[in-house]
């Protein structure tokens, strides 16, 4: 056959584009067998999980369980950190600013939505975020044995008497313990002054050493200073009257008032919060190590001991909660007019009567979709 200029300049070009192909195929084949090694022997650095709250509260206590049972359970290397600080804003900019591939992640409580209303950050539960639900709690109020205040009646009376001068304390602004006591003074028609510390347990030390009136909190943390006499129970926001193993009793928010339980905000939870941009492989292996952790006996004994409830959510339940969590807390706070707090509308919320029609939003998308993209 004559090879002519023009056939040899297209025989040239065949064979350019097939070492091209070829070329970018062994790319493409080396890539995933690298990546696919690299997902396999993931972790090879130790993680970091970031608390959002103090040391020594529920949600460091539970996290700090997790991490080490989750340790246990797979060998890995897990480091616990705290930044506490604008309603978890903080620990949420922290981690939002790491790489997405699964070495720091959000030691949070309520999935984290009291951050964005109350505009400490922009980012949103259920689409920034795989939240893994491990545990609930319950409110609690508690005072001194020394207080003027012996019962509910009597702390009524004399906010009543002097509006805003009888004090509580909360784990921080916007919190849930803030938005907790905020909705029992509203429907108790009183003003209470709400003093912010950076955890329930540092909120909880505050009452013992007197700086508050009230030692706000979840009983988990209160439970201790019950049993030694150094706390006396005031109220606890479960439907019934609990008694201790000790034989303490801790009355009913119920009894007191009981037209608030369709008022209040669910009890509070805490969880484990992946970057939604993880790699798939990496959320699943965090997922399996976090249900093993949830379902230890040493983390079943812990929350026995101070009284929380196992309550594990993941997947599409998860996100579901997490955004009709922060749709009945937008609108809490919007009327009680927490300072600050932004509303249900200006965070393309619904009404919490419109939640079930509204979700899930335009553009949402679960895990599971995620995972067969």
């Amino acid at each position: 056959m004559k090879v002519t200029k023009n056939s040899y300049m297209f025989m040239s070009l065949m064979s350019y584009l097939k070492s091209i192909n070829f070329t970018v195929l062994a790319a493409i084949l080396i890539f995933f067998l690298c990546y696919g090694k690299a997902i396999a022997d993931w972790p090879e650095r130790p993680i970091t999980i970031v608390v959002m709250y103090a040391t020594g509260g529920g949600t460091d206590t539970i996290l700090r369980t997790l991490a080490s049972e989750m340790s246990n359970i797979t060998g890995w290397r897990i480091n616990v950190i705290n930044r506490p600080g604008g309603a978890g804003a903080l620990a949420t900019r922290y981690v939002l600013n790491r790489r997405n591939d699964g070495y720091t992640l959000l030691g949070a409580s309520n999935f984290n939505k009291y951050s964005r209303i109350s505009g400490g950050d922009e980012s949103i539960s259920w689409e920034d975020w795989y939240f893994m639900q491990a545990a609930s709690n319950t409110g609690s109020w508690a005072v001194r044995p020394d207080s003027e205040f012996k019962s509910f009646k009597d702390i009524l009376d004399t906010a009543r008497d002097k509006p805003g001068e009888v004090t509580i304390s909360t784990s921080g602004t916007g919190g849930q313990w803030h938005e907790l006591a905020a909705v029992v003074a509203h429907s108790a028609g009183v003003e209470l002054k709400y003093i912010p510390y950076g955890s329930g347990r540092l909120a909880t030390l505050a009452g013992i050493n007197g700086e508050v009136d009230i030692a706000g909190g979840g009983i988990h943390e209160h439970i201790q200073f019950f049993e030694s006499g150094q706390l006396l129970s005031i109220q606890q926001t479960s439907s019934d009257d609990i008694l201790t193993s000790s034989g303490t009793l801790l009355p009913s928010l119920s009894n007191f008032l009981p037209s608030v339980n369709n008022q209040l905000p669910p009890n509070g939870n805490y969880n484990l919060g992946i970057r939604r941009d993880t790699p798939i492989d990496i959320i699943i292996k965090l997922q399996e190590a976090f249900i093993g952790a949830v379902n230890s006996e040493n983390f079943k004994n812990i929350l026995s001991s101070r009284n929380f409830s196992l309550d594990l959510v993941l997947g599409d339940e998860a996100d579901r909660r997490a955004a009709e969590l922060e749709v009945i807390s937008a609108s809490t706070f919007e009327r009680l007019a927490i300072p600050e707090a932004r509303s249900a509308i200006s965070l393309g919320l619904p009404s919490p009567e419109n939640f079930s029609s509204w979700w899930p939003p335009d553009g949402y998308k679960s895990l599971e979709e995620l995972n067969i993209e």
